[in-house]
């Protein structure tokens, strides 16, 4: 290692802020991520996945859909998220794990760690299948083309048979490198494709009054087959990272994420009665695309005091982004009843114009962090962020949205003693909203920006060496959509989410570790005065409480078996705005296990999971009113060896 960068790059350890340190791009049987799971807020790592978060949901609300995506600590505005052929890892970050990113946002973040091609060539082969009939190939694999410069790659192909009945084919493909000519400098090129083609359009199901729809058998879908979904997606991008002194750093990403939506289907049975009966209503939408452009470019500079270390970041971020919308067309295939095949050809759709909305944002700031060895960190920021939406709907003029506004967050950690730590933070941002759900009238409309904010503050204990607990409370604060009068999704108020969480994670012994963790929430509606339906307390799809729970036991039996136990417990669901019916909580429990062995020489796994073990069933919520059958009980596994 270069002597000049040897004093940054230990500074840099200090201030890191990757999910996990990149892994090389085979070694696929190693995946576990009860064993590698640094907290319970939500990690996936391969195939494996667990947390109380998500991307999609973290203290109530989405990261992903917010615009609150990193890649590797950098700015990333996805269209369609990475998949496991190029990320290793990717991780919720909230509280006290997120206090370490420059610019926290206030709906969490989600961070993902890319893989790297390795020192030495070589492949992972995988293949997995469930009990519904769905099948899998992957290979991935690395080639050093020299000693500064590697190459990755992978390829996916497999058939997915979904709970209620539908199919479809999947085929992605990932190309990577890494080039290092010195310890100063590095660049890491992306390039990932994916298509999905023959997916059947799952039906949602909209009941006529205050009650769950009836249980639709499992496996069995009434159709029609005709309707038929097709998609390509893909990533790109470049990281570079140049350390031109000891004390400085210069990272910097850019990104293209598209999503091309060749063929959409919304399958709709309306009215559902407590027998069974509904109208079948089938929209069809036009080709649609999005696309983002996005990235960030990060000055870092490092100063070191004795025990202290000051770091300073200058931010310059933004991203330019198109989404299409509308034109859809739908055709009424009259009564019918769950369970009962559809009978009716395709009608030729006639499909209107698009609308399309076009933004343009860029912030630019300054973030201080300050760490005191033994005593404790101290981190603000600010930014100003300078957003603007264009709307074009057909036959009207454009419609031009714009907001100016400072963004700023700030936090504090104090070390009481080796095993104890307090922290709080505040943060405010400009979030997106996600899109219209789709039995909206502006279905797949995107919502506007919005303006949120956030307070926590919380606990790390080490019960032990090797076990943490993490806990902390936090007040989060945004505007609230639901239904207007006319059936579009619309702003109807304010939501404000109060919650406790928490956290234990480690080897509670040699052979056994644990993750489990938690949620317990107090989300509460104020309604606006312009408001024209009636409005409950609760905001539509979120649980009083989650808690998610994971046990990994290597057995002394025979080296390299091990078992290892899930449950997830999720509180009633408000689902209706007027809160006038609730989903019942829903307890699901998988039971697995992994066995890692040799085979001819080469690291091999086995891995099998009965998933919902007691075959829960019921319904979540697709949007106020709309809902989707849960999968019951089924098989799931996958083998993998790396050569």
């Amino acid at each position: 290692m270069g002597g000049r960068t040897t004093g940054a790059l230990r500074l840099g350890a200090a201030i890191s802020v990757l999910a996990a340190v990149p892994a090389a791009a085979q070694n696929r049987s190693g995946d576990n991520a009860v064993t590698q799971a640094e907290d319970a807020f939500g990690v996936s790592i391969g195939r494996e996945t667990l947390g109380i978060y998500s991307s999609s949901n973290a203290r109530g609300f989405s990261p992903s859909a917010a615009g609150n995506v990193r890649v590797e600590g950098l700015y990333f505005d996805p269209v369609y998220l990475l998949t496991s052929i190029l990320a290793e890892s990717a991780s919720v970050k909230v509280g006290l794990s997120a206090q370490s990113y420059p610019f926290a946002a206030p709906s969490g973040i989600v961070d993902f760690s890319l893989r790297r091609p390795g020192d030495k060539a070589g492949q992972s082969f995988l293949f997995d299948s469930d009990s519904f009939g769905s099948y899998g190939l992957e290979l991935d694999g690395s080639l050093p083309v020299s000693q500064t410069l590697g190459i990755g790659y992978g390829v996916n192909f497999g058939r997915s048979e979904y709970p209620d009945g539908t199919d479809g084919q999947h085929l992605s493909g990932a190309v990577y490198a890494r080039w290092g000519p010195s310890d100063d400098i590095e660049l890491v090129p992306f390039w990932t494709a994916s298509k999905s083609y023959n997916d059947e359009a799952g039906p949602y199901y909209i009941p006529a009054g205050d009650y769950l729809p009836p249980q639709p058998e499992q496996r069995r879908f009434d159709g029609p087959g005709w309707a038929d979904t097709r998609y390509v997606a893909g990533n790109h991008g470049l990281i570079a990272r140049y350390v031109p002194t000891e004390n400085w750093e210069v990272r910097a990403g850019a990104f293209r994420s598209v999503y091309d939506a060749q063929a959409g289907y919304t399958n709709l049975l309306l009215d559902v009665t407590p027998e069974g009966d509904a109208d079948r209503l089938i929209i069809a939408d036009p080709r649609a695309k999005q696309e983002s452009v996005s990235g960030e470019l990060r000055v870092t500079r490092l100063i070191a005091d004795g025990p202290r270390l000051h770091t300073i970041h200058l931010s310059l971020r933004g991203r330019r982004s198109s989404g299409d919308y509308g034109g859809s067309d739908e055709v009424d295939l009259g009564p019918t009843r769950i369970g009962v095949p559809v009978i009716a050809d395709k009608p030729d759709f006639t499909f209107g114009e698009v609308s399309t909305d076009k933004v343009r944002q860029l912030n630019y700031g300054v973030s201080y962090e300050g760490r005191w060895k033994g005593v404790g960190e101290l981190g603000f920021g600010i930014s100003k962020a300078d957003y603007r939406k264009r709307t074009l709907y057909p036959a009207t003029a454009p419609i031009v949205a714009q907001s100016h506004p400072w963004i700023y967050n700030a936090t504090a950690a104090g070390y009481l003693t080796a095993k104890l730590a307090l922290y709080a933070g505040y943060a405010r941002g400009l979030e997106e909203s996600g899109v219209a759900p789709p039995n909206a009238t502006n279905r797949n409309q995107p919502l506007p920006a919005i303006l949120t904010s956030q307070r926590d503050a919380g606990l790390r204990y080490y019960l032990t060496e090797r076990v943490k607990l993490v806990a902390g409370v936090f007040d989060l604060r945004r505007p609230y959509f639901g239904y207007d009068a006319s059936g579009r999704y619309a702003r109807i108020g304010t939501t404000r989410n109060q919650g406790i969480e928490m956290s234990v994670s480690g080897a509670l012994t040699r052979r056994l570790n644990m993750v489990a963790g938690g949620v317990f929430l107090k989300p509460r509606v104020i309604e606006d005065a312009t408001a024209a339906t009636a409005i409950g307390k609760r905001p539509v799809g979120l649980p009083d409480h989650f808690i998610n729970f994971n046990l990994n036991w290597r057995t002394p039996i025979a080296e390299g078996l091990s078992f290892d136990l899930a449950g997830v417990h999720r509180g009633k669901t408000p689902a209706t705005t007027d809160n006038a019916l609730y989903v019942p909580p829903r307890l699901t429990v998988n039971l697995g296990a992994r066995y890692l062995f040799k085979l001819d020489g080469k690291d091999a796994l086995f891995r099998v999971q009965i998933v919902n073990l007691f075959d829960e069933q019921g319904f979540s919520i697709a949007g106020p009113g709309i809902y989707a059958a849960n999968a019951g009980r089924y098989l799931s596994g996958y083998f993998a060896i790396d050569f």
